[in-house]
């Protein structure tokens, strides 16, 4: 089912509790999906990342081969903030005078670690992947992060256009009001002394900042409808079957339910296998317990349960292996 699942969408994003299995299972659907002759992209959005020692070999920001039809990345927040601090500040040095460079370093020196910071330059990263992922890809596979950094990342899109929304029309309002205050004036000295009096210089910059914060602002439209289209992404949570990952499970769908994102598919993994044993019996017996409860709390999504395995997974040939059991 979670094969069918990654066959009828273009975006899929696993999450869940940290520790639960994220990576392995969204690096099992993405080379199944390969296997079948489609093209796929995973990406890890997790700071922690663990594809490269998934696959038993580097994995960074730049896509890298990873077996016939399927790509991989690992989006770096440090690497990304400092990117986005560079685009910035580049943009910033073209709009304003040469004496103010000093101030433009020293603003974005104390915003590197300003709250929000990483989060709003990986989205940004996200959008980019995203666009171009869905163009050049059959399906793009994000594994992310556990669950409380997940659910802030999946609102961000719709907070971070609504603030750029708030800006641009700020901007308008103040271009307005310079007209009105041009219109006021009597003759050229005056209207040099006021707001209205900007020469064609300064007109260039502020059609710039216009521009700067559309373009920002389409960016995350463009994410927030892409993720926000049922048709087009859903949402895998993983977990396993103890009490706290499915109460967390629980939390996380009700937050993705209010951002609007769909959840079709849980999987439940490292499930005790039935019949092997008194100790695993007896464990088996209390992981029914715990699925009681979630499939009371979410009766219309969709589970899928994936046992546990004698080794470790680890390499190309251990993920392939998983993701014959999909």
């Amino acid at each position: 089912m979670l094969l069918d699942l990654a066959r009828s969408k273009k975006i899929l994003f696993f999450g869940g509790k940290g520790g639960v299995g994220k990576t392995t299972v969204s690096a099992a659907t993405a080379i199944a999906r390969a296997n079948e002759g489609a093209r796929v992209l995973l990406v890890s959005t997790d700071p922690a990342h663990n594809l490269g020692h998934l696959f038993d070999r580097p994995i960074g920001a730049q896509a890298v081969r990873i077996t016939a039809g399927l790509d991989a990345l690992e989006l770096d927040p440090k690497s990304t903030v400092e990117a986005h601090m560079r685009e910035v500040s580049s943009a910033l040095y073209q709009l304003m005078p040469a004496n103010q460079h000093g101030e433009i370093d020293k603003h974005m020196s104390l915003s590197r670690d300003a709250p929000g910071m990483q989060e709003a330059a990986l989205l940004e990263r996200i959008a980019e992947v995203v666009e171009t992922g869905v163009e050049e890809y059959d399906l793009v596979i994000f594994d992310t992060a556990p669950s409380g950094h997940t659910a802030r990342l999946m609102v961000l899109p719709q907070m971070m256009s609504a603030w750029t929304e708030g800006l641009i029309q700020r901007r308008e309002k103040a271009d307005r009001f310079a007209d009105i205050v041009r219109g006021l004036g009597s003759d050229s000295s005056m209207e040099d002394k006021t707001i209205g009096g900007a020469d064609q210089e300064e007109k260039q910059r502020e059609s710039k900042i216009r521009q700067i914060l559309l373009r920002r602002r389409n960016k995350f439209v463009h994410l927030r409808d892409k993720i926000a289209d049922p048709d087009l992404t859903s949402f895998v949570i993983v977990l396993a079957a103890e009490r706290l990952p499915v109460l967390e499970t629980i939390e996380l769908h009700e937050l993705l339910q209010q951002t609007g994102i769909s959840v079709d598919c849980l999987v439940v993994n490292k499930r005790a296998p039935a019949n092997a044993g008194e100790f695993l019996d007896e464990r088996r017996a209390q992981e029914e317990i715990h699925l009681q409860t979630l499939a009371d709390a979410l009766p219309g999504v969709t589970r899928q349960d994936l046992h546990l395995l004698a080794h470790d997974i680890v390499g190309l040939t251990a993920v392939e292996e998983l993701s014959t059991r999909l």
